[in-house]
């Protein structure tokens, strides 16, 4: 979702893919979380929608660890010290806080009086990125095979731990910061959100070892791998043996981590398949979502979550809310369209540039281009 500005090199198609189909889940999980009436909201259209929403913020942070593994690779590889790219992850760890605090505090302002200002302080998964960015900043400091290695137990640790965390007394820290670590379903914490970030460290890592020639192969064992991690989390959550005294399956829960991170390796490998043999040259939606998910991201939780619809929220029956999802995601596939320029659209930034003649016109593109 949340990106900094690339440190080089071309997109790669398949992870702007991958980001765009999370996008598209979250925009429908959001309007049908906003807007669906309670009554409705025990009917399976609605289960459904937030199961699958659910899996858009692991997809986030996956994405968010392999970009960030990319970056300190390429700058080894550039000849970066090991202390260069501890800063340079350091700094994107800024980026995510930056941009987290801006992000509540437009949208407190756009409230208008009608959100507390301690809604500057929630804990939403920007600040979950900033936070665990900064904690595996350190894994710049290490080669890329070993920060493959050393990030995949991280983030198994960080997983395992998760329910103990939960189990602790954390009543003398200040509920600020123990948003920050001690999983709730009303925040996005440290625990066990940032085990998807470190075991996308890991996968990036790997992603840059492999040779292009091998990527391939390496995505049939995503999706192979991707399967048994999830019929595996599957089969063992049904045993009727529990692995902790005290575990909350949809909030802590390692096996739920596992079922997840199955769904998104199997994800990786689809979107590998998707734009190299079956749309590699045309078009896509999803890449176009993906390649401005932090704009969509920020525009669509205004507009879901603000004032915009008013006494809609909570109220809208099934298929009305089903309605106003695929408008929302029209209105954000043209957003998106409109910020990056598609076929003969110019981007917007640059239209307003030259409309206030700040930069010189540029020729439309021709058919083809």
């Amino acid at each position: 979702m949340a990106h900094p500005p690339k440190a080089g090199g071309p997109r790669l198609a398949y992870l702007d893919w991958m980001r765009g189909l999370a996008a598209l889940i979250m925009l429908q999980g959001h309007v049908f979380h906003s807007l669906t009436a309670k009554p409705e909201q025990q009917g399976s259209v609605f289960v459904l929608s937030q199961f699958v929403g659910g899996i858009a913020p692991a997809v986030f942070l996956f994405l968010t660890g392999v970009t960030l593994a990319f970056m300190m690779d390429s700058r080894a590889k550039r000849g970066a010290t090991p202390g260069e790219r501890w800063r340079t992850a350091l700094r994107r760890s800024g980026y995510f806080f930056g941009i987290a605090f801006l992000f509540r505090l437009q949208l407190w302002l756009f409230a208008a009086g009608q959100s507390p200002w301690t809604s500057l302080f929630k804990v939403d998964v920007l600040n979950c990125m900033g936070l665990a960015v900064l904690l595996l900043s350190p894994m710049a400091l290490l080669d890329t095979p070993r920060r493959a290695r050393v990030a995949a137990i991280t983030g198994v640790a960080v997983a395992v731990v998760s329910p103990l965390i939960s189990a602790l007394d954390w009543s003398a820290v200040h509920p600020y910061v123990r948003a920050y670590f001690v999983p709730d379903y009303n925040y996005f914490s440290l625990f066990p959100w940032a085990a998807f970030l470190a075991f996308g460290l890991a996968g990036g890592s790997v992603l840059r070892l492999v040779p292009s020639a091998d990527l391939p192969r390496l995505m049939q064992w995503s999706a192979l791998v991707g399967m048994a991690l999830w019929a595996v989390g599957r089969y063992v959550s049904d045993l009727p043996y529990p692995l902790y005294p005290k575990s909350d399956f949809w909030l802590d829960s390692p096996l739920l981590i596992v079922i997840k991170m199955g769904i998104v390796l199997m994800l990786l490998s689809l979107a590998f398949v998707w734009t190299r043999y079956i749309n590699p040259a045309r078009w896509s939606l999803l890449q176009q979502l993906g390649s401005t998910s932090l704009l969509v991201y920020w525009v669509h939780i205004e507009l879901v979550y603000g004032r915009w619809f008013g006494g809609m929220k909570e109220a809208m029956p099934t298929a009305v809310a089903a309605i106003i999802a695929l408008i929302v995601i029209a209105a954000m596939v043209l957003l998106s369209m409109a910020k990056t320029g598609n076929g003969n659209m110019r981007p917007l930034p640059i239209l307003l540039k030259e409309k206030l003649g700040l930069a010189q016109a540029l020729p439309a593109p021709a058919a083809g281009d």
